[in-house]
C-alpha cells in the first residue's frame, strides 16, 4: 500500500461508499488503495472488505477524532452522511464538519463530499407550496447536505462535490417497488406527475467518485452532478413490465397525499419528488449522463439494473 495513494472511505460498508471501495479494489493497477471506515470491524461486511484486500479502520463520523486517526496518511478521502440511520439534519451538518476538520487537519489532496441540493434556494422557507419541516427545512436530507457544501471549502480543502440522484436500489430496499393495487395489478406510485426523475444505481456512485479521483486535480473546486438516466414515472413502470414480465402502472398522487402515507420520513420525501417535480429543469440539467458515463464507461440505465436486479425486489 505504500506506493499507492490512500483513499479513506466513510460508509464503506453501505451503497455509495461500498460502490467506491470495490471500484478501487477491482483496479489493482490504478495506482490507488482504500481505507475502509466502519464502526464495527468485526462485522460481517467490515470482514468481507478486508477479505477483498481493504484496510478497514475502526472510525465514527460522529467522532473527530477518531477521524484524525483514520485520516492520518491519507491522499483523499470520500464524505457521506448517512440521514435515514437517523433522520437528523443537524446531525448530518455535524458530521459533515467532522469530516471537513478531519480532513483539513490530515492535509488531505483531494476530498469528494457526496451531496445534494439545498431546496431552499429555490423553496424558501416563506413558500408554502410545500411545508416546512423540522422547523427550518424543505427537504432535510437534501437541505443539510447542499448546506454543509461550505464546510469543506471553507477551510481551503481540495475538495470536488459530487451531487447524486435518486437510488434505484431503493425499489428494494425501501419500500418503493411495485405493489398490488385493489385490482392486484403491480404499481409504483410517485406525485412526479409527467416529470422526469434523476436515478441512478448505486454502484455507479462510487465507480464515478473513483473517476473523480482517478483524474487528479481536474475536478477540484467544482461541482459535478451524476445521474444514470432521466425517466418519468410511465417510463420507468414501462420497464418493470418489460423486466417482471407483468403489468406494472405509475401511479401520481398529488405530494400532500404522499407526505400522508405515514411511514418515517414520507413528509421529507413527499417534499423531494414535488421539488424534483416543480424544478424539473433544474434536477436534470444539474446531474449530466454523459460526464457520468465518461467518469464511469460502465454507467447502467435503469434496464440493465433492472435485468440484473429484478429478483431482489420484493413485490407486494
Amino acid at each position: 500500500m505504500a506506493d499507492k495513494k490512500i483513499i479513506v472511505v466513510a460508509g464503506a460498508t453501505g451503497a455509495q461508499g461500498g460502490g467506491l471501495v470495490n471500484a478501487i479494489l477491482n483496479d489493482p493497477n490504478g495506482g490507488f488503495a482504500v481505507r475502509a471506515l466502519t464502526r464495527d470491524v468485526h462485522s460481517d461486511k467490515a470482514k468481507a472488505l478486508a477479505a477483498k484486500g481493504a484496510e478497514v479502520v475502526a472510525a465514527d463520523v460522529d467522532d473527530v477524532e477518531s477521524l484524525k486517526r483514520a485520516y492520518a496518511g491519507a491522499y483523499g478521502a470520500y464524505c457521506v452522511t448517512f440521514f435515514w440511520n437517523h433522520l437528523s439534519p443537524e446531525r448530518e451538518t455535524a458530521q459533515a464538519g467532522h469530516m471537513a476538520a478531519a480532513a483539513k487537519h490530515a492535509g488531505l489532496q483531494h476530498v469528494i463530499w457526496s451531496t445534494l441540493e439545498d431546496t431552499r434556494t429555490l423553496v424558501p422557507l416563506t413558500d408554502n407550496r410545500m411545508p416546512t419541516l423540522l422547523g427550518k427545512y424543505k427537504v432535510p436530507h437534501f437541505d443539510a447536505k447542499g448546506e454543509s457544501n461550505h464546510l469543506f471549502s471553507d477551510v481551503g480543502l481540495p475538495v470536488t462535490c459530487l451531487v447524486t440522484s435518486f437510488f434505484w436500489e431503493n425499489f428494494i430496499y425501501f419500500g418503493m417497488g411495485p405493489k398490488k393495487g385493489p385490482d392486484g395489478t403491480l404499481g409504483i406510485t410517485f406525485p412526479m406527475g409527467d416529470k422526469r426523475l434523476s436515478g441512478m444505481a448505486s454502484d455507479d456512485i462510487g465507480k464515478c467518485a473513483y473517476g473523480i479521483f482517478k483524474r487528479g486535480r481536474e475536478y477540484i473546486g467544482k461541482t459535478v452532478g451524476i445521474a444514470g438516466e432521466h425517466l418519468t414515472g410511465a417510463q420507468m413502470a414501462a420497464s418493470f413490465t418489460k423486466a417482471l414480465g407483468r403489468p406494472v402502472r405509475y401511479n401520481d398522487v398529488p405530494p400532500e397525499v404522499y407526505r400522508g402515507f405515514g411511514f418515517p420520513g414520507a413528509d421529507d420525501l413527499g417534499n423531494m419528488f414535488q421539488y424534483d417535480r416543480d424544478f424539473e429543469a433544474q434536477c436534470v440539467a444539474a446531474r449530466s449522463i454523459d460526464v457520468s458515463r465518461l467518469l464511469n464507461p460502465a454507467l447502467q440505465t435503469f434496464d440493465q439494473w433492472l435485468a440484473q436486479n429484478k429478483s431482489r425486489i420484493p413485490l407486494e
